[in-house]
């Protein structure tokens, strides 16, 4: 490995671990984040919007999971970025510290019994490691499965393993999903409220500015 090998080794390292650290490595990330702003391969949420990228892109990096898979799963609710109930799967996967990661299924079909869990083996010590019960029955005890709109009724079975693997990562990989919450999880415990969104953009519109 010559010089400059290690030269672009430590600067790949640096961006990584320092996005925001100095000046120059934002614009760095920030000119990837108006890349994807830029594209239409992005979900439409994302187009034209080089900040919502730049956040995007930071945090894929720090996980270590692909930019798109973060765009594609992240979105928001009342104001609040929500992870999709789907994404926790990958999230579980890719942190790497588990293995035959799979949803369990028990009890019988179209019945309140019906349940789910995410059982998996820690790559650490070969211990299965088994989630919580999440079923029909707790759902429907929960608010979850009466709500307007609701895809409890119409795919259960999807529902259930989203919920179980939502409960999962919650307990097993918080870090993983930074802070975030999981689809489902601010309906459950927010009520709808007015925000104030007129001071964020314009705090958006100015960042813009510096680095235009």
């Amino acid at each position: 490995m010559d010089n400059t090998d290690l030269v672009l080794q430590e600067q790949k390292h640096e961006l990584s671990n320092g996005v925001f650290s100095t000046i120059e490595n934002f614009k760095d990330m920030y000119d990837i984040g108006k890349m994807f702003a830029s594209s239409t391969l992005v979900p439409q949420a994302y187009q034209g919007k080089p900040m919502d990228c730049t956040i995007a892109v930071d945090m894929a990096n720090r996980m270590g999971v692909s930019p798109m898979m973060v765009m594609q799963n992240l979105y928001v609710v009342q104001g609040k970025p929500s992870w999709s109930g789907q994404a926790c799967m990958s999230l579980i996967i890719a942190s790497g510290k588990y293995r035959n990661v799979k949803p369990v299924y028990f009890g019988e079909k179209n019945s309140d019994e019906r349940g789910c869990r995410i059982e998996a083996i820690s790559m650490d010590t070969g211990e299965i490691i088994t989630g919580t019960d999440i079923t029909i029955k707790m759902a429907k005890e929960e608010g979850w499965h009466g709500k307007s709109g609701s895809k409890w009724k119409t795919m259960p079975e999807q529902m259930l393993a989203y919920r179980a693997a939502t409960f999962f990562a919650r307990v097993y990989i918080p870090n993983a999903l930074m802070g975030v919450y999981v689809e489902g999880e601010v309906e459950d415990i927010s009520k709808p409220q007015r925000l104030d969104t007129a001071e964020p953009l314009k705090i958006m519109q100015e960042t813009e500015e510096i680095f235009k």
